[in-house]
């Protein structure tokens, strides 16, 4: 079962998490400049974001994307 999960750099990593360590590294505004998403323009919120990306899978492949291209080397924990 550890097997396929092995290469897949999300596992055991939370939406939250993800969501949380983009805004600490590029901040609502540089997150919006970096995914045109209005939940990071007006008036954002984690709690709001995470209501949004739990629904709209786009969006929320877009935020997993950018989290593996900024944490790829350096994944945090």
């Amino acid at each position: 079962m550890s097997d396929k999960q092995k290469n897949n750099p999300l596992h055991g990593v939370t939406l939250e998490k993800v969501l949380t360590l983009l805004v600490d590294r590029y901040g609502w505004e540089g997150l919006a400049e970096r995914i045109n998403i209005n939940c990071f323009k007006s008036e954002p919120s984690i709690k709001s974001s995470l209501k949004f990306l739990r629904k709209t899978q786009w969006a929320r492949d877009k935020v997993e994307r950018l989290y593996i291209s900024t944490f790829e080397n350096s994944a945090p924990q």
